[in-house]
């Protein structure tokens, strides 16, 4: 491999600058690709691997460009860096720290660059560029005390104080066993989250079903049930009240109830999928009409909510049974041909080993899962806290959702098992009669009641070409809106607060493509939350006198919401 030609950089401090041989960049890469000739991948499944050999010189020739003007440069001038990481003037004017950081960046550009000149499949490469990413976070300068110019400033600035209070943090961590996201002292559910007056008006092994107080005088006949995903607590959808989903659906006259999923311990650990749609969505359905005495009615699904109400309304296709008006689909996979980040996690072996893992049941922890989502946006949930809370010994602000989040909820083995595989793997659920829930095989294709499905532009976990791929899977009315931001702050995004936006378009046209569709489609300030209302609102019958006590004959009121099972910790 020939060594790439530099220009000699202008020269910033000094009349003679010092250029760096780096020719040992260019015969390390020259070894690598010859041991990679050398590997022989008969009768394993091991990827094949190569790099572009043309794409290798340019970035060579680029790092060694970049490398000798920051060399020459570097320890004389200060340095304002493009990244959060490293803002300030502790920062700036520590030549030692930005230069340590400035070197960083230029490495962790060559790595990623390096990861898109690797001739392997998608899914080898997208595996190769998460753990470069993982690698490149976990060792940023600012991790590290004897690195990090800020934290070091503030020891100086506090007499040491914030070095003690940073073990401190660091000990009440370990004890906890995850780091602090949020002062979750100042949080307590039932108190300042999870506060909408309602109550539980019936439960089971899996479930409670919380009905909330009506908070005006009329309310729609046709009732509304709430399905958030079972691998969190629900109470996302009520934060607190100037930003609870819940409210909002009690102040626009809509009689509410909402799954509140119980936290699996051994009691549950064989429960399968079967049993969360059964025992769980079709039961709290046929609780909820019975208890609003009315033929039909309305159901939302939240995340792995959604896969399980429409899983929910596939079998009561199969039935034949008409329970339900209409269904929204909030940040919601049904087709999982495009999983984004996640894909990089699941194959043969990796659900086998899963499968093995719990076939005589068990219960998947909710901290395991809890950490494997942190880590997929690992400098702003993971890093970002243990520089603030252990180099700096800040106590992380106040922040409900951040608490939500840390309040881990574990998840049945088997149903766990069956989930990756029949979804993330294989993709089942689209494929008619490819598998069976509730002794019944499932046909998406059977379900045609109105559809409302909404997907957030920059969501990491539902992408939002995979939430408008439902538009193409079912056979009813559709209306399909995206919003800004991600997978939580789309959702989660009150109409008093003035915030993002949202997009639609034609209901009857949704195009193959989402960027043709995006293309035609109308932006709105502000929040879905108005449209969606006013959408279901015409699903939703008459208007009748609010009821003045919860439950119904049988479904009488258990204890106030937010209820006992929502409490429970993992």
């Amino acid at each position: 491999m020939p060594r790439s030609k530099t220009q000699k950089p202008k020269s910033s401090s000094t009349d003679t600058p010092f250029t760096p041989d780096l020719s040992f960049f260019a015969e390390s890469w020259e070894k690598a690709l010859e041991s990679f000739k050398n590997i022989e991948l008969s009768e394993t499944n091991l990827p094949q691997l190569s790099f572009d050999n043309e794409k290798l010189l340019e970035i060579q020739g680029n790092y060694v460009r970049d490398a000798t003007e920051l060399w020459n440069s570097g320890l004389s001038n200060d340095q304002k860096l493009d990244d959060k990481r490293f803002q300030g003037p502790a920062w700036e004017h520590n030549p030692l720290a930005s230069f340590a950081a400035a070197i960083y960046l230029l490495n962790t550009k060559t790595l990623m660059a390096m990861t898109d000149a690797l001739h392997t499949d998608t899914k080898t490469q997208a595996r190769v560029k998460y753990a470069v990413e993982q690698l490149a976070a976990a060792s940023s300068p600012s991790n590290y005390l004897a690195l990090n110019a800020d934290a070091q400033q503030k020891i100086i600035d506090t007499k040491g104080e914030s070095l003690s209070k940073g073990i401190q943090n660091l000990l009440h961590d370990i004890s906890q066993g995850h780091v602090s996201m949020t002062d979750e002292s100042l949080f307590k559910v039932g108190e300042n989250v999870a506060t909408t007056k309602g109550n539980v008006v019936y439960e089971n092994e899996f479930f409670q079903l919380i009905e909330y107080t009506p908070q005006t005088p009329k309310v729609h006949s046709t009732p509304l049930l709430l399905v958030p995903p079972c691998i969190n607590k629900f109470y996302i959808l009520d934060l607190q009240p100037k930003n609870s989903f819940v409210k909002f659906c009690v102040d626009q006259g809509f009689r509410t109830y909402i799954v509140s999923w119980a936290n699996p311990h051994e009691e549950l650990s064989h429960a399968s999928w079967d049993d969360y749609v059964g025992k769980g969505v079709i039961k709290a359905i046929e609780v909820v009409k019975e208890i609003a005495n009315v033929p039909k009615i309305n159901t939302l699904g939240f995340c792995v909510g959604g896969t399980l109400l429409t899983s929910a309304l596939a079998v009561l296709a199969q039935e034949k049974k008409e329970l339900v008006q209409s269904a929204t689909l909030l940040t919601s996979l049904v087709d999982f041909e495009h999983t984004g980040i996640l894909d990089v996690f699941i194959d043969e072996s990796f659900v086998k080993f899963r499968e093995l893992e719990f076939a005589n049941g068990g219960l998947m922890s909710g901290k395991d899962m809890a950490s494997t989502f942190s880590f997929l946006r690992p400098n702003d949930l993971v890093w970002n806290y243990v520089v603030g809370n252990y180099l700096k010994g800040e106590t992380p602000p106040a922040f409900d959702l951040l608490y939500w989040n840390s309040d881990a909820t574990n998840l049945a083995g088997p149903m766990y098992a069956w989930y990756l595989r029949n979804t993330y793997l294989e993709n089942n659920l689209i494929n008619p009669c490819k598998t069976i829930i509730c002794g019944q095989p499932v046909d998406l294709n059977l379900i045609k009641l109105p559809m409302y499905i909404y997907g957030s532009k920059e969501d990491h976990i539902v992408p939002i070409d995979a939430a408008y791929a439902s538009t193409h899977v079912f056979k009813g009315k559709k209306r399909f809106v995206m919003g800004a931001s991600g997978h939580i702050a789309g959702v989660i995004n009150p109409p008093a607060n003035n915030k993002r936006s949202y997009w639609t378009g034609p209901d009857a046209k949704f195009p193959a493509s989402l960027q043709t569709w995006i293309k035609a489609a109308t932006e709105h300030p502000g929040s879905w939350w108005t449209d969606w209302s006013q959408w279901l609102s015409a699903h939703s019958g008459t208007q009748i006198n609010a009821p003045k006590k919860a439950g119904r004959a049988d479904y009488k009121s258990i204890e106030p919401a937010p209820g006992r099972y929502v409490k429970v910790k993992s």
